[in-house]
């Protein structure tokens, strides 16, 4: 499809049923998808009261949640990841949230139509819904799946952006976030919530950083009060949302006329290390940056010597390179030794040994633009 006539469907939110309105993209014109389908609760009119004051609580009960059976839900799901892996590209990444009523249902059939799962990821909430009768655990988390259409799909995954804003530590599968409470809610005319499952902006901001570009288009076909959509503009990406339910679509683009862009410069990073100019220990001396017989120092004061052939010398451990000697230091089975290392100057101070490594990595890179 000629990008005139995306434009139709970029960055709007449209009404309609999800599997009519996926039919009418073309194969692979998504980047990504992130589904917050129906969970299929059958809660049926049993009502749950609070035991302090008797209230009753607000439950999943609307329409587009319920299924005469579950095979009818499994028939519904099938149809609609039919369309998903269809326009999405290959390298694409497709996420699916569900609870444990349907996540195990899910998550077979997204392995029956061939998609590959990288990754499940527990949303732990801390700040759940208790379990007013008492009679099963606290309810405190939900599961999200990320895929990707074919297992020898280049998917994408911003590691450095997340390690660096899990404090630069790597980003582990369970993410605390609080659900979405407050101010965040989306209201009716009533002053009460628009949607039971509105999904918190802190969710879809570590979705859309850790698998997409900036540029990326996003299609939610379960847009709902359009936290994707939010999202995703606020983060630089293109979305494509689909809702069959008019309320939420008219609240929803509402919403997006107060959402403004973020600079993304002081949270993403855009070149993953992988992606780098290598540069090797012995380059550093080489280019005169390091010498031999010079000592360097760990965190914690270890000092060993740099030997002739680039490697480090300590009286206890032996003759290593910087990698393996920060890891028998560390008493570890790895560690990365740039981030260990500080080389001693002949006027005693210190200077990291990856800041040298970036020195040489810039040279080479100016060279590589000259060539």
């Amino acid at each position: 499809m000629p990008k005139e006539r995306m434009k139709k469907y970029l960055n709007k939110i449209l009404l309609g049923d999800c599997i009519e309105r996926m039919r009418e993209l073309p194969d692979g014109s998504v980047d990504a998808v992130f589904a917050d389908s129906p969970y299929n609760l059958q809660l049926g009119e049993k009502t749950l009261y609070r035991p302090e004051d008797q209230t009753a609580a607000r439950a999943v009960r609307d329409s587009w949640d319920s299924f005469e059976s579950n095979a009818a839900y499994d028939e519904f799901t099938r149809a609609w990841m039919t369309e998903c892996k269809r326009v999405l590209k290959p390298d694409g990444a497709m996420w699916v949230i569900g609870s444990y009523h349907n996540i195990f249902r899910v998550g077979s059939i997204l392995q029956d139509l061939g998609f590959w799962i990288l990754n499940d990821i527990v949303w732990v909430k801390n700040n759940p819904m208790p379990n007013f009768r008492g009679t099963r655990f606290t309810n405190a988390h939900e599961t999200m799946i990320w895929a990707t259409p074919h297992k020898t799909g280049k998917y994408t995954f911003n590691y450095e952006t997340m390690k660096k804003l899990n404090g630069g530590k790597q980003m582990r599968s369970d993410w605390d976030i609080n659900i979405c409470l407050g101010e965040e809610r989306i209201k009716d005319k009533n002053g009460k919530s628009l949607h039971n499952t509105q999904k918190p902006m802190d969710l879809l901001r570590r979705v859309i950083l850790s698998s997409t570009k900036p540029g990326d288009i996003i299609l939610d076909p379960f847009i709902g009060s359009g936290t994707t959509a939010a999202a995703a503009k606020e983060l630089g990406r293109n979305f494509i949302g689909f809702e069959q339910d008019e309320s939420y679509v008219n609240a929803a683009i509402a919403r997006l006329e107060s959402v403004k862009p973020i600079d993304l410069s002081e949270i993403e990073i855009s070149t993953p290390k992988r992606d780098e100019i290598k540069v090797a220990f012995n380059e550093l001396i080489e280019a005169g940056l390091l010498y031999s017989g010079q000592t360097l120092v760990s965190p914690r004061g270890e000092r060993v010597m740099i030997t002739r052939d680039g490697q480090l010398t300590h009286s206890l451990h032996g003759k290593a390179s910087i990698h393996i000697m920060a890891a028998k230091m560390q008493r570890s089975a790895s560690f990365n030794g740039w981030d260990y290392w500080s080389a001693q100057k002949r006027d005693g101070s210190l200077v990291p040994i990856d800041d040298l490594r970036k020195y040489v990595r810039s040279i080479k890179q100016d060279i590589k633009k000259a060539a």
